[in-house]
């Protein structure tokens, strides 16, 4: 889950003085790494460069919390061997996440000619803090990122609105990507259930029910070593009980749930194209790459390739849902035949189902 948090404090020290030494050995380097920038990310003062802000504004910048999976964090714990591996793949798609926010959300609200524009904007840094557990010892893989208020070169803030609204398709964007690259480099395969459940074929869900991340208390916070959590993490595994195992969907790796897809948009009054980008990552069950979905979106709906910010072109649910009406596909370039050919039987589709109802 990709979670937006508002920072009107500069005070870093939450973050800078945490070394995360529960993944020493297993992730690539220390907690600390730069999307954008550079420096020493323990320092207090290198760290607070990112926090740019307007001299107007109460909002010196956002924190920006992705958590992987239970699943997948759960891999971290019980398989120290490929666990490297599943902790690039989740910075991987960490930068996948800010990729897309950046292109879509960091805007500028600009008023000209009496009307309101969006300028498109771009953050001058950015430092992220990856982390593997939660503050009561269970794993629990996510960054903590950190942006700026005021984009690079902009004399005002960003428009936070847009940076909430496109926060539920970057988190898509983030599992989907994550999916696809545990899958690449690792011999597990993770997938979405059409409930939105992230599972991984084979692991047994008596591990969610050890771990299950729900306490009564939020817990205080401590900062594991490595051989403690070592150590925390055999005692809670002396526990373990066997439970069941979900059973894998049968459907091909490289298609979307076209029924997971056109439910995504039930109920919307209009659908903008973060809204397919959403439905689009969040259907391709086994997972697929973030800029194969954005294509692929592209590709199908090219009145809407422009949009950003929250004022988005917009189309209805049952344009939005031609795809859905037609087969099962995955996100893979097209050409422009293929494209009319698959709207003109979307049309045709439409008129006999109407013809039915009456």
């Amino acid at each position: 889950m990709l979670r937006v948090l508002v920072r009107r404090s500069r005070d870093v020290s939450y973050l800078s003085d945490d070394r995360a030494l529960e993944l020493d050995g297993v992730r690539d380097g220390p907690a600390q790494w730069w999307w954008r920038g550079a420096g020493d990310a323990t320092r207090d003062a290198d760290v607070e460069r990112v926090l740019q802000t307007s001299e107007r504004s109460a909002v010196v910048g956002y924190d920006l919390i992705v958590a992987a999976p239970r699943s997948l964090s759960i891999l971290v714990a019980v398989d120290p061997d490929h666990a490297p591996a599943v902790l690039r793949a989740h910075r991987h798609a960490v930068g996948d996440a800010l990729e897309y926010l950046e292109q879509r959300a960091v805007v500028v609200r600009e008023r000209r000619d009496g009307e309101d524009h969006d300028v498109a904007g771009r953050w001058t840094e950015v430092v992220a803090f990856t982390h593997g557990v939660n503050r009561h010892g269970e794993p629990h893989v996510h960054d903590h990122v950190l942006v700026g208020a005021r984009p690079e070169g902009a004399q005002g803030v960003l428009d936070s609105r847009a940076l909430f609204a496109h926060a539920a398709a970057a988190d898509a964007l983030y599992r989907s990507s994550l999916r696809a690259n545990v899958a690449r480099t690792t011999p597990y395969a993770p997938w979405r259930s059409f409930e939105g459940v992230e599972h991984v074929a084979g692991l047994d869900e008596g591990y969610r029910v050890l771990w299950g991340g729900h306490f009564a208390d939020r817990g205080a916070k401590h900062q594991w070593t490595r051989e403690e959590i070592l150590t925390s993490w055999h005692t809670d595994l002396s526990r373990f009980e066997p439970y069941d195992v979900v059973r894998t969907p049968t459907r091909q790796r490289d298609l979307l749930d076209e029924h997971a897809f056109g439910a995504a948009l039930e109920g919307r009054v209009s659908v903008a194209r973060r809204h397919l980008v959403e439905a689009w990552a969040n259907a391709a069950t086994w997972g697929s790459g973030a800029r194969n979905v954005t294509t692929g979106v592209d590709q199908l709906y090219p009145t809407m390739t422009t949009g950003r910010g929250v004022r988005e072109v917009t189309t209805s649910v049952r344009e939005a849902r031609m795809i859905a009406a037609i087969r099962e596909r995955g996100p893979r370039p097209l050409d422009a035949r293929e494209i009319d050919s698959w709207r003109q039987r979307s049309r045709e589709i439409s008129r006999d189902n109407l013809g039915r109802s009456r």
